[in-house]
């Protein structure tokens, strides 16, 4: 079967990072044949130039390709390290939460208009907490190699789920409420909550 949209399609890969300036590239990621990965192709789960490397193989196929930085996550922006007041990480007992909020660790944020965005802590000081908003490979340039293991056609449920994950596809699930879905409404999402 040949890979093209609302295929369901498993992969193995390499994912290397660098390489610039003849330095060597770096392994940042393997997802390996005994633990692939699967997506939906079509449907934005991947980068837009992954899928379109990926379009037209069929199962057995290899692949080896590259994304510049600015097609994968741009480069990286130093406005997206911002220190804030340390009081804001506190708990619900009033004390700094150091058990989510540490070095290295990826918390979710809400930003100013009620989205919400993660960002990694960088630095925690006697009253900041330093965090990056960057996706971690902003700034790189990436080299996948790999092999397809399976294509195959999505069932509707599974293109449901993708298009309508928050209330638990068209067929109904739980609402942002914890209550039962009524099922995708004619804005094409949830009908509300029983």
């Amino acid at each position: 079967m040949i890979i093209n949209k609302d295929k369901v399609v498993t992969v193995a890969y390499d994912m290397y990072v660098g390489g610039e300036n003849g330095e060597k590239e770096e392994l940042m990621q393997r997802v390996k044949a005994e633990q692939p990965y699967t997506y939906l192709h079509g449907e934005g789960m991947m980068l837009p130039l992954f899928e379109q490397a990926l379009e037209g193989k069929q199962d057995g196929d290899t692949f080896d390709f590259r994304i510049d930085k600015k097609d994968a996550y741009g480069e990286y922006d130093e406005k997206g390290l911002i220190d804030m007041d340390k009081h804001l990480f506190y708990n619900g007992d009033g004390e700094f939460d150091a058990e989510r909020v540490f070095v290295g660790n990826v918390v979710p944020m809400n930003t100013e208009d009620g989205g919400r965005v993660l960002a990694q802590v960088v630095e925690i000081t006697d009253d900041k907490v330093t965090i990056d908003l960057n996706h971690p490979l902003a700034g790189e340039n990436l080299h996948f190699t790999g092999s397809v293991i399976e294509v195959r056609e999505a069932t509707a449920e599974e293109i449901d789920m993708i298009r309508h994950p928050h209330c638990g596809g068209c067929g109904g699930g739980k609402c942002h409420s914890g209550k039962k879905s009524k099922g995708c409404g004619s804005e094409g999402c949830c009908g509300g909550c029983e």
